[in-house]
C-alpha cells in the first residue's frame, strides 16, 4: 500500500505543477486530498455504506471539484492564476474543508469509528482488499501521466508553442486533470489525506534529472513510495511502542521543503 500511495501521489504532484507552472502545487496543499476526504466522509455519514468499493467513485468526485474551484478561485479577476494565489486558494479551501470533515466525523459516531485515523493518513488495517480495488485506477492514471509528458514538456514553452508543436492544448489539460483526479483521489480513498509528498518528491527529481517531464514523472514514481515509506518507518519507531500515523510525519518532514521552495523564491521557476 505504501509503494502504490507513495508512486501515486508523488506523480500526481509532478503532473499539477507541471500543468500549472507551479512549484509549490501539491494535491495536499492544492485542496485536491481536502476534497476527495470530506466527499468520502459525507457519503460515509448520509448513507452508513463504508466499503471502498463505494466510497471510492466520491473522492473522484471531490477531489475533481476542489480541484477546480481552487484553480477558479486563483484565477479570479486575472487573466492567469499565480502561483501564490494558487497556493493561497488550495490552503483556503483545504481548511475549510477540512473543518467541514472534522465536523462530520464528530457529528456521527460510525463515521468517526471509521475515519479517525483514515483522515490523519494511516496504513493501519489498510489492507489487500483495498489496494485491490484502488490499483486499476491508479495504474491508469500513472500510464495517462507516462504518455501526457511530451506534451506537457511542450506546454512547459506555452500554450502558442504548444499548439505549433502539434499538442492538443485543451485536450491535454483535460487529461492530465484526470489523471491528477484518478491518483490522487484513488490514494486519499485508501489511507487517508497525505500531504507534502507531491510537493517534495518532484522537487527532488527536477534536482535531479532537470525540468523533463519524462524523467520527472519516472523519478517521482520512483521517489514517492520511498518518501511515504521513510516516514511510515519514522511514524512506527519515534514513539515506540506506540504509533504515530504515517500522514502527520509525511507533512512533518515535507514542510521544510516547502519552506526552502519559498525561500528561494523559485515559485515563479516553472
Amino acid at each position: 500500500m505504501g509503494l502504490v500511495v507513495g508512486m501515486a501521489l508523488g506523480v500526481a504532484g509532478a503532473l499539477m505543477q507541471s500543468l500549472t507552472r507551479n512549484p509549490l502545487a501539491d494535491p495536499g496543499i492544492l485542496g485536491v486530498n481536502a476534497g476527495a476526504s470530506f466527499a468520502v466522509v459525507l457519503a460515509v455519514a448520509l448513507t452508513g455504506v463504508s466499503g471502498i468499493s463505494f466510497y471510492l467513485w466520491f473522492a473522484f468526485a471531490g477531489a475533481a471539484v476542489a480541484a477546480t474551484a481552487v484553480y477558479a478561485l486563483g484565477a479570479a479577476g486575472h487573466t492567469q492564476a499565480t502561483a501564490v494565489r494558487l497556493a493561497l486558494a488550495g490552503v483556503a479551501i483545504s481548511a475549510a474543508l477540512q473543518a467541514l470533515t472534522d465536523a462530520v466525523i464528530l457529528s456521527d459516531q460510525a463515521a468517526y469509528n471509521e475515519f479517525r485515523f483514515w483522515v490523519a493518513g494511516s496504513f493501519e488495517g489498510r489492507g489487500w482488499d483495498i489496494l485491490l480495488v484502488v490499483a486499476p485506477f491508479i495504474a491508469v492514471g500513472l500510464a495517462l501521466a507516462l504518455l501526457l509528458a511530451p506534451a506537457l514538456n511542450a506546454l512547459a514553452l506555452g500554450d502558442e508553442t504548444g499548439r505549433a508543436l502539434g499538442v492538443r492544448v485543451a485536450r491535454a489539460r483535460t487529461l492530465t486533470m484526470v489523471a491528477v483526479t484518478l491518483l490522487a483521489g484513488a490514494a486519499t480513498a485508501a489511507v487517508g489525506p497525505i500531504g507534502f509528498v507531491g510537493l517534495a518528491v518532484p522537487f527532488l527529481s527536477r534536482w535531479l534529472v532537470g525540468t523533463d517531464q519524462r524523467w520527472v514523472t519516472v523519478f517521482s514514481a520512483l521517489l514517492g513510495p520511498v518518501w511515504l515509506l521513510v516516514a511510515d518507518v519514522l511514524a512506527r519507531v519515534l514513539v515506540r511502542p506506540d504509533e504515530v500515523q504515517v500522514g502527520i510525519v509525511a507533512s512533518l518532514i515535507g514542510a521544510p521543503i516547502f519552506i526552502l521552495i519559498v525561500r528561494r523564491r523559485q515559485v515563479a521557476a516553472l
